[in-house]
């Protein structure tokens, strides 16, 4: 309520006698707490509370990591700005080697593990299994963290050169000698609820589709995750996504190689996206599944489904468990509807993750391994049902094509994707036909002995949770050259050579000087902010880690292609030559104008972590929320573009012309 003049008056007159003590002040009123506006025309307060709930919900759900060290951070940028970046690059960088995935065998790598649900009954209640579940994860995360800080210590010990780079303080860049880049932290999932999801889409699937990426499946497929599966009892088979990227030759030699490292799991070959020609020439990706992957991927699913359906060795050999046996999925499933299913009659959301019911009491407990009760009485008094449906479910580490690959099974997005690692938050279960179901999980980081500039060269980590940029551009500039892909020029260069005028005697006068530029990393984010035109707000610097930041998203969302050989690879019988590393270059040339056209939507992604809708008919792999020049029209950009040949200073524009 607005107050008059006299009133201000009269309240100003008798806090300056309460002050000069003439009369005693005025008992105080109570405050008003937790006040809240009233909400707007149009807004009740019960959606308002239901948004809060909502995003509660979402932040729950985020996925959280470690921070690094800022001794670490101060270390790595003076290095990435004074360490030359190795050109040519060596041929052998393409093949994927123990700098990229560590096995950590001196330190036991079985001992990391993935966090498996703890046993809990009928009889307990909702806080009693929360509890037991919130202290088992802390005494798996006390593990864990003790097991990578000793292999993070042990790996740094050749790098320090008097000085120690895992400590808490920050070094000083004056006084340490170091010719190479210390070994980098690695980072996991630390959010109990994220891994939660995993927990139930492992207990109501019983297929599971584990998504490696082909331009490096062994990141994404580590030991933790592969004893994990191993105890579960659903069957898993192995998918190899963004074969379109990696190329097939690569796709092939991946293929042979993990049926050597994992012999018995089938391997199958994806591809999820179809190219086609949008506006102004534009390539345009739409999700398809083609057809012959399609049939390898439903035919491997038919025979793992056929191998469920054979009673295993330890029945087959007692003539009364065989009896009393039965399958534990599905017993008749239309395969020929599976290749057919598409459009809005496939992808219904399906009410809640109810368990196929089979066996009387099989949804109990899901991490029992082996049922050891299938005799008793219990049994024989439950009549046995036959599960309604066939429930797969997909896994993996996030940004291997997950929700992708549901959009191109289903022909319709049905399923936000996005570029942005972790886009899923909370597992999803679809009908992909009135026999199958699909589960669609969060991505997971899951614990590995991988350094963290290769999980970000991979995509697991959202480029936004990222703090050690410079050494991020450092270790990827080792890989790619990354000055030649986007056509930079040395900073350098922008500067007048200075005239030397000495003069000399006859064979007096020095050899010239090597001109050779040798690239940094700093010098890289220098070159591209300039080229960009991207300043500070208050010194008019190049805005190097507005630069590294839109570098290191061109590389983790495939705009910049890339791929690893698997090791032990003959790189002359497949043609790969030296100087390029892990660049594609084929790829390049098909689509030279990919980096300029999507390069400044930083802004989409910074504002992307907070969304909780999941399930959604839009493609957001279409959304641009870039700089103005995306949606100038031909003219104005052409037009634009001789006005950004011309390189002026920051004052330059306000030259007349004569």
């Amino acid at each position: 309520m607005r107050r008059s003049g006299k009133q201000r008056k009269a309240e100003l007159q008798l806090k300056r006698a309460v002050k000069r003590g003439d009369i005693a002040p005025p008992e105080a009123q109570p405050r008003r707490k937790n006040f809240r506006r009233p909400p707007k025309l149009g807004h009740s307060l019960d959606a308002r509370l239901l948004a809060d709930d909502a995003s509660r919900a979402a932040r729950k759900l985020q996925s959280q990591f470690v921070k690094l060290d800022p001794g670490f951070l101060e270390t790595t940028k003076h290095l990435a700005a004074t360490l030359p970046l190795t050109r040519p690059i060596s041929a052998d960088a393409c093949l994927l080697g123990v700098d990229h995935a560590q096995s950590g065998s001196d330190l036991g790598s079985d001992q990391l593990s993935v966090p498996r649900r703890p046993k809990w009954k009928y009889t307990m209640s909702k806080d009693d299994v929360d509890a037991n579940e919130q202290g088992y994860f802390r005494r798996w995360m006390t593990q864990t963290d003790v097991i990578v800080e000793r292999w993070h210590n042990q790996s740094n010990q050749p790098v320090a050169s008097g000085t120690d780079l895992g400590s808490a303080g920050p070094s000083d860049p004056d006084t340490a000698v170091q010719d190479k880049m210390p070994c980098p932290p690695t980072h996991f999932e630390r959010n109990l609820e994220v891994w939660r999801q995993l927990w139930r889409v492992t207990e109501i699937s019983q297929i599971l589709l584990c998504l490696l990426d082909s331009r490096c499946p062994p990141l994404h497929f580590p030991s933790s995750l592969e004893s994990y599966l191993a105890s579960r009892k659903a069957k898993v088979i192995l998918v190899l996504t963004k074969v379109d990227i990696a190329g097939p030759e690569r796709a092939e030699a991946w293929t042979a190689y993990l049926q050597k490292q994992h012999p018995g799991l089938p391997i199958v070959q994806v591809e999820a996206y179809q190219q086609k020609v949008g506006e102004q020439g534009r390539p345009v990706y739409e999700s398809h599944l083609p057809l012959p992957f399609r049939e390898r991927l439903v035919n491997v699913m038919r025979q793992v489904h056929e191998e469920m359906l054979i009673p295993p060795e330890r029945v087959r050999s007692d003539e009364a468990k065989l009896k009393r046996w039965n399958p534990p999925v599905k017993r008749e499933i239309d395969w020929n509807d599976l290749l057919h299913a598409h459009g809005k009659k496939v992808g219904s959301i399906v009410g809640g993750a109810a368990m196929p019911k089979g066996k009387g009491g099989e949804d109990t407990v899901g991490d029992i391994q082996e049922p050891e009760q299938e005799g008793s009485d219990k049994e024989e008094a439950l009549e046995w049902q036959e599960p309604e449906f066939l429930t797969v479910g997909l896994i993996g580490q996030p940004n291997v094509g997950k929700s992708s690959l549901l959009n191109a099974l289903f022909g319709i997005h049905k399923v936000r994707a996005s570029r942005t690692p972790g886009k899923t938050k909370h597992f999803q279960t679809l009908f992909w036909t009135p026999d199958v179901r699909l589960v669609d999980c969060p991505g997971l980081v899951m614990p590995a002995f991988t350094p963290m500039d290769t999980q970000v060269l991979s995509g697991i980590l959202p480029i936004s949770r990222v703090s050690a940029i410079p050494f991020c551009i450092y270790q990827i500039g080792q890989l790619l050259p990354l000055e030649i892909i986007l056509g930079l020029t040395h900073p350098s260069a922008n500067s007048a050579p200075v005239e030397d005028k000495r003069t000399w005697r006859d064979g007096k006068q020095p050899s010239l000087k090597d001109n050779k530029m040798h690239w940094t990393a700093t010098e890289i984010m220098t070159a591209y902010a300039n080229k960009k035109g991207w300043v500070t707000a208050k010194a008019g610097r190049p805005d190097i880690h507005r630069a590294g930041n839109a570098i290191l998203r061109l590389v983790a969302e495939g705009k910049i292609a890339w791929a690893f050989w698997p090791p032990g690879t003959d790189l002359t019988a497949v043609g790969s030559s030296g100087g390029n590393g892990i660049w594609l270059t084929h790829d390049a040339d098909q689509h030279p104008q990919e980096l300029d056209d999507d390069d400044d939507d930083d802004d989409d992604e910074r504002g992307s972590g907070d969304e909780t809708d999941e399930v959604d008919s839009t493609d957001e792999v279409g959304d641009e929320d870039g700089d103005e020049d995306e949606n100038l029209t031909g003219e104005e950009e052409h037009q634009n573009a001789e006005l950004k040949s011309v390189a002026v200073g920051r004052f330059g524009v306000l030259a007349i012309d004569d």
